[in-house]
């Protein structure tokens, strides 16, 4: 069983990334963050479209590995609808399901990065666009980096 929950999650990841979801830019986004992975090389910008505290839209550019793609696809579909403060609370629930693989809470679909942390190489790779996604929503100028990521 577990090998097939392992399959499963690896084909979704493989999905997000041959065929991201909200890949395109975002010409009327209200904020919008650049993120940068020096070890690997995955570049993207995060856009976010906000109607009061409310994340209306979400989408990417960008290139990368796959599974930051993938996480960048994810994050797009997941955060949707949310509110800010909801966001951020589910960047602290990814941030840990990806350090450790310790899922607390309800994540949907991004637990198919729970086995990441078996890969600290990969671990910034798949909080990259999350950390973009703090920095949107706090309006920060500078681009992100994963260098200040534990791993």
């Amino acid at each position: 069983m577990f090998d097939d929950v392992n399959d499963l999650y690896q084909q979704v990841i493989l999905d997000h990334c041959k065929k991201p979801r909200n890949f395109h830019e975002m010409p009327t986004a209200t904020c919008s963050a650049q993120g940068h992975n020096p070890l690997c090389g995955d570049n993207l910008k995060l856009f976010l479209t906000l109607e009061g505290d409310v994340i209306k839209d979400a989408s990417f550019v960008g290139s990368g590995c796959c599974i930051s793609k993938a996480s960048a696809s994810l994050l797009t579909d997941n955060i949707k609808g949310k509110t800010k403060a909801e966001a951020e609370k589910t960047f602290e629930q990814v941030r840990e399901m990806i350090t450790t693989g310790q899922v607390n809470g309800d994540v949907g679909k991004l637990a198919v990065f729970a086995g990441v942390h078996k890969y600290p190489a990969r671990v910034k790779c798949a909080i990259l666009s999350w950390h973009a996604l703090i920095g949107a929503l706090k309006g920060e100028n500078q681009p992100v980096s994963t260098e200040s990521e534990q791993n």
